[in-house]
């Protein structure tokens, strides 16, 4: 079947229907276009519900993806991040393979159709111009001929006529003869045009038309072709990500049968189990009997009784019931004489205790003491980690620089080596400092497992019985947050116990007699004191020092009367007088 033979006449229809076709073509590329349009919204969209709920760094959320059940929704997160990635693959081959592909399709399908139908149209327009000239041939014969029956009968007239002379005869003769001899030239022109003319019309109808018809024909065929096969591509496009989302749906499924319920009751146990022992019984207090009734070693309240002995550091209770009940003041405590209160002032120093075990600038004691005892090893573990790495950190980052600057010392043209010395003096001083946090903590940890003693606190001033009823505040606030039997207590302002109400006796504690100096010290650095206990310095100025390093990484000085505080013991240079009275402090 040929639209050349068969369609001969069809040609307004036909350049109709290939136009047609056209805009079918371009209806697919609209329809694939938003197609990948979808396809990239529903990415982005499960892109940003991935992103939504995924932990956030240094945050609490991060810290409970430890349980597998988490680290199950985690992994699901990420495989429909890699899903959502699919399904941009899907539209970036579409984009190329369909949409690109047909559009510059259409371009030369249209120039090709435009062709096409040109040449159509000058065939036709050739054809009429040769039925004209068949049409003015036949006409113009006609009239000779008809002039020539005119001529011949006028010639008749005047030949029959007996007046009419023999010139006039004679002229009429060779005019009917010339209109006979146009007649047959006439006629020889018009058989010439018609022969012409039907030999034009039979290639314009057998020839030139069908082979433009069978063009068009075969441009229209490869049209169905190339939608057929883009429709195969749609398909196909969608087809080869299918493997890989499954991959990542049995990556969610695999997730998901990893998770284990006995694992994460262990982690729970792990992250609060405070490492205390259950309360044991509490022992039967007789009130029958008419001697004093004495508080009992198992009772809740923190006695201040005369007499008592100094709790051991360490043990633990069996009565005991710390985490579970707060205590309370007892009427003796509550009403114990102004003078008692006045002596435990004097023999305490809350602000230094707690400026020392708080971090600076921080909310909670910087030893983690406010923690239950396998707690705060698990952060103090933790701190010693990463200190430990911000010095390795450091010593690569020395290391480097000393290799550079071998570097620059054999050839000076590279560099000048002095450059790198006030870095290399600054990274020194960091793994200094470094290095006295990390032994801060290990040592705080260390009394945590168990390797070293407690810490006790040795007051300057000591009275019997602020020794007997305050030494769990004065821990509270300093080191180790403990009972005065060891275990842990929840009493997050112990300190006030160890505060004065406003008396009489205020003014007399201002005039209390200032720490004697033991030394002096130059500050090697400038030191801004922002915090609370701490004091401003510029380097190079000279001050006195009052009271030395404990290991805490801070010394107390002095400037004169007024100023007194804490700076960073890296920052100063220490001169100590070993004779002075007062050298050594507690802490």
């Amino acid at each position: 079947m040929s639209w050349g033979t068969e369609l001969w006449d069809q040609f307004d229809n036909l350049e109709k229907h290939t136009q047609w076709g056209i805009d079918v073509l371009e209806k697919y590329i609209k329809f694939v276009k938003e197609r990948t349009e979808i396809e990239l919204s529903y990415a982005k969209q499960l892109r940003n519900l991935s992103k939504k709920y995924q932990p956030k760094k240094n945050s609490k959320e991060e810290e409970e993806y430890r349980y597998t059940s988490t680290r199950a929704f985690l992994a699901t997160l990420n495989e429909m991040n890699d899903y959502a990635g699919q399904h941009e693959v899907i539209s970036e081959n579409m984009t190329s393979l369909i949409t690109g592909e047909l559009t510059r399709y259409v371009q030369e399908l249209k120039q090709e159709r435009k062709s096409h139908f040109h040449d159509g149209r000058k065939a036709q327009q050739h054809i009429e111009t040769c039925w004209k000239q068949l049409e003015a041939s036949k006409r113009r014969f006609e009239r000779d001929c008809k002039e020539a029956d005119r001529a011949q009968q006028y010639f008749e007239k005047m030949d029959a006529d007996i007046n009419v002379t023999k010139a006039d005869v004679e002229k009429a003769r060779q005019q009917a003869q010339l209109r006979h001899q146009m007649a047959e030239d006439s006629k020889a022109e018009y058989s010439s045009t018609l022969q012409k003319f039907n030999s034009e019309q039979h290639d314009h109808y057998y020839t030139h038309i069908p082979n433009i018809f069978q063009k068009i024909q075969e441009m229209e065929e490869r049209r169905i072709v190339k939608i057929g096969e883009s429709m195969k591509t749609f398909a196909e496009v969608d087809r080869q990500v299918i493997p890989i989302i499954g991959k990542c749906l049995d990556e969610i499924t695999k997730a998901a049968e990893s998770i284990d319920h006995k694992n994460d009751s262990q982690l729970v146990i792990e992250a609060f189990k405070s490492g205390f022992e259950p309360p044991g019984d509490i022992d039967f207090e007789d009130f029958t009997q008419p001697m004093k009734r004495t508080v009992s070693e198992s009772s809740l309240s923190n006695s201040r009784g005369e007499g008592k002995s100094e709790p051991k550091f360490g043990g633990k209770s069996k009565g005991k019931l710390w985490p579970f009940i707060k205590k309370n003041k007892s009427p003796k405590q509550q009403k114990e004489p102004l003078s008692h209160r006045f002596n435990e002032f004097m023999t305490s120093k809350p602000k230094i205790h707690c400026f020392r075990s708080l971090k600076r600038g921080g909310a909670g004691p910087e030893d983690f003491s406010n923690l239950p005892p396998e707690q705060r090893r698990k952060k103090l573990q933790q701190k010693v980690d990463e200190l430990n790495k911000d010095i390795q950190k450091e010593m690569d980052q020395r290391d480097a620089l000393t290799k550079m600057k071998d570097v620059y010392i054999k050839n000076p043209q590279m560099g000048d080596a002095a450059s790198v010395d006030h870095r290399l003096a600054e990274l020194g001083q960091n793994i200094e400092k470094l290095r006295l946090e990390v032994q801060k903590f290990e040592g705080w940890l260390a009394e945590v497992e168990g390797r070293l003693p407690m810490r006790t606190e040795q007051p300057r001033r000591q009275s019997g019985l602020y020794e007997a009823q305050n030494t769990s505040a004065v821990n509270s606030c300093a080191q180790d947050r403990e009972s005065p039997d060891g275990s842990y207590t929840e009493e997050q302002s112990q300190e006030t116990e160890m505060k004065v109400p406003a008396t009489d006796f205020d003014d007399e504690f201002d005039d209390e007699e200032p720490l004697p100096t033991i030394g002096t010290c130059k500050a090697l650095y400038t030191f801004e004191g922002q915090n609370e206990g701490t004091i401003s310095v510029a380097e190079g100025e000279m001050l006195y020092v009052i009271e030395e390093d404990k290991g805490d990484g801070w010394t107390r000085i002095r400037r004169n009367e007024d100023e007194e505080g804490y700076v960073p013991t890296s920052y100063v240079e220490v001169y100590l007088d070993k004779n002075a009275k007062g050298a050594m402090t507690y802490i």
